[in-house]
């Protein structure tokens, strides 16, 4: 046990140092782990037995169960720095990002309620207007990832940009258009910008709503800054900040609620990361927004630096969450794919 702890020790410390030299790092060091055409790769994955590295037979934490976890290699260079997740309906196909301005699809294979590999995965550069991959305008950091029916928004961190695709009739081949997003969006500080996207579908508040929230925008109350942008009532808002934590994603619940993913890191501490619940219709213009914890994990829980969120339901009608980790292109990080049943007591 004190091996794997030092071991995701190490890996989550690295995240937290690793991640801002990406504002240093040059360009060839940049392109390096671009996509720079589609391509069909082969991804490798390890279960994970066990979420708790003390305590090998919990499954339940806080108001989650422990259902299944892999961990995730390729021999594609361009694989790694995944930064956020969508599901189908049905949780087996997924469209992520990569924060080197990439894209990746497949498809999550299982036996019953188990993950067991990921199958037809594709890596493809996210292109601009002009059909020419967003990199090579040094739009690298795709940070958050949102589905409005067949629109996709990618949100890109260090430039303050959020980028519009026609998904739903080109894929992956999709040209971006920016999007006019708020002036304080675009004023937020470098590497803390826009962290987390959630489209609003029909029949729940704030339906037709681009919900968009910073890692860490502080305003002047030192709470993180965030944008409701289209729908009926646009304007900003903020999350309440707690006990360090910043914002790394968020997805919606079938009936509503917004779960947001945060973590912290300190010398003292080390790295945690926690799941909020808040409830959908508080988001409005001037409000300050809060909610309980649902879970938090540690240093003891197999983790590492998890970034996207998403959830659906099984064929049994329970809700699932999906989390995915940014191993940041770091041979002491990993790729995780972790799910959880929620358990509404």
């Amino acid at each position: 046990m004190a091996g794997s702890l030092a071991l995701c020790g190490g890996a989550l410390l690295s995240s937290v140092l690793a991640h801002p030299a990406l504002a240093q790092a040059t360009k060839a060091e940049l392109d390096a782990y671009s996509v720079t055409a589609a391509e069909r790769i082969e991804v490798r994955a390890r279960a994970i037995e066990s979420f708790d590295l003390r305590d090998r037979a919990a499954r339940r934490f806080g108001a989650l169960q422990f259902r299944s976890g892999l961990v995730l290699t390729s021999s594609f260079r361009g694989f790694g720095g995944l930064s956020a997740l969508r599901l189908d309906p049905k949780g087996e196909r997924f469209v992520a990002v990569s924060d080197r301005g990439s894209w990746f699809t497949g498809r999550i294979v299982y036996n019953s309620t188990a993950m067991t590999a990921l199958a037809d995965v594709e890596a493809a550069p996210i292109l601009g207007a002009d059909g020419q991959p967003l990199t090579r305008r040094k739009w690298y950091d795709s940070e958050s990832l949102a589905f409005d029916g067949g629109t996709a928004y990618v949100g890109y961190e260090r430039v303050n940009q959020i980028v519009k695709f026609d998904y739903g009739r080109d894929g992956v081949q999709a040209r971006g258009q920016p999007i006019i997003v708020p002036p304080a969006l675009r004023k937020l500080p470098n590497n803390k910008g826009i962290e987390t996207l959630v489209a609003v579908p029909k029949g729940l508040p704030l339906a037709g709503t681009l919900i968009a929230i910073s890692e860490r925008g502080l305003d002047a109350e030192r709470n993180i800054m965030g944008f409701l942008i289209g729908g009926k009532t646009p304007g900003a808002f903020a999350v309440r900040r707690t006990e360090g934590y910043d914002i790394s994603d968020a997805a919606l619940l079938p009936a509503g609620d917004l779960l947001i993913l945060e973590r912290k890191f300190s010398w003292l501490e080390g790295v945690h990361i926690r799941i909020r619940r808040i409830a959908l219709a508080s988001l409005a213009p001037g409000a300050i927004v809060d909610g309980p914890a649902l879970f938090t994990a540690d240093l003891g829980h197999d983790i590492d630096n998890m970034e996207g969120i998403d959830v659906h339901r099984d064929a049994a009608g329970d809700t699932v969450l999906t989390l995915l980790s940014d191993d940041n292109f770091s041979m002491l990080q990993r790729t995780l794919l972790l799910q959880f049943t929620l358990i509404e007591d």
